[in-house]
Formats: C-alpha cells, structure tokens, sequence
C-alpha cells in the first residue's frame, strides 16, 4: 500500500511547492486541480502553479467531483496532488451543495487516503487561525472546511503544517 501526505498551512505557506517537491519530473504523476480562474488572481495563481510543475504530468480538473476524479487518478498514476480542498469545498459550498453532503464527500476522500492505492499528497488551507469571519456564509464555510481538513488528517499516514516555508510533522504513521 502507498502512502498519503495531507499538507495544511495558511495561504502562500509553500504548501503547493511542497506538494510537488520530490516527484519525479518524468514519472507517473497526476495533478488533481480543483481550482477555477474565476478572475485575473486566481488565472494568475493558476499559471504560477502550472509553472512549478513538470509539463510531463497528467492535469485532471476536478472543481466538483473529487472523489470519482481522484480515484481514477490513483488507478493510472504512481503519484497523485490534489490542490487544494479548500478551493474544492467552497466550490461545493458556492454550488448550494448542504453540510451533510459536504461532509459525505470528505469521508469518502478520508477513505482514500487512509488507503491509497498510489502515493497521495493533498493541499489544504488552515482558515481556523485567522481572522474570526464576519458573515454567516464566512463562517459556514470555516466550519465546514475545519471539519473537512479533521477527517482527511485523521486518514492521512502523514500530516504536515506548512509555515512560512518551512514543513512541520505534525503526524507520522506507518502505511
């Protein structure tokens, strides 16, 4: 059984490099993009982080439906990112998708993780440590991300926390 890696940090944490260090440039890899350029930052965004990987990678964009897409990466690939969970619940959230299903979706990827049948490194924002959100759509979408990120770090063999730069083990167990 391969491994998985859940990485967490604040925006421009390094967590996206951090990601894709280490794979190799010709290998098997897959990225699972779950991002929209809905506007000129996010398209720019967008071009960085395509810049930053191999152009010998498999891109699937997966803005929706995570899971089938991930599972069909994993079964073609040796190594499988997916950037990020945050972009991919607010996209769920902006969809008019409810908690419960939201929530359905996160243990069915937890699944994933906790057995993937090829290396697994998934991105996600921390937002419970900023600045407490002023609306109830804000918050909803914190909540709801704070509990997606729970369930994936709990199958996750590895968790790290990306701060500044730097990669902190926040959790290593055997695969």
């Amino acid at each position: 059984m391969a491994s998985s890696l859940f990485i967490i940090g604040g925006a421009r944490s390094g967590k996206s490099r951090f990601a894709v260090s280490g794979l190799p440039p010709r290998g098997r890899v897959t990225f699972v993009a779950t991002a929209e350029a809905r506007d000129d930052d996010m398209a720019a965004r967008i071009t960085r982080h395509q810049a930053e990987r191999s152009p010998h990678w498999t891109t699937l964009e997966a803005p929706h439906d995570l899971v089938p897409r991930l599972t069909e990466a994993l079964r073609a690939a040796d190594a499988v990112v997916v950037d990020c969970l945050t972009l991919w619940v607010a996209n769920l959230v902006l969809r008019g998708d409810d908690d419960e299903a939201i929530l359905k979706e996160a243990d069915a990827l937890a699944a994933l993780a906790a057995a993937p049948p090829a290396e697994l490194r998934i991105v996600s924002n921390e937002v419970g440590l900023g600045v407490h959100p002023a609306t109830a759509d804000g918050l909803r979408f914190r909540d709801v991300l704070g509990l997606v990120n729970q369930r994936v770090a709990a199958a996750a063999h590895r968790v790290v926390l990306m701060v500044v730069g730097l990669p902190h083990l926040l959790k290593d167990t055997p695969s």
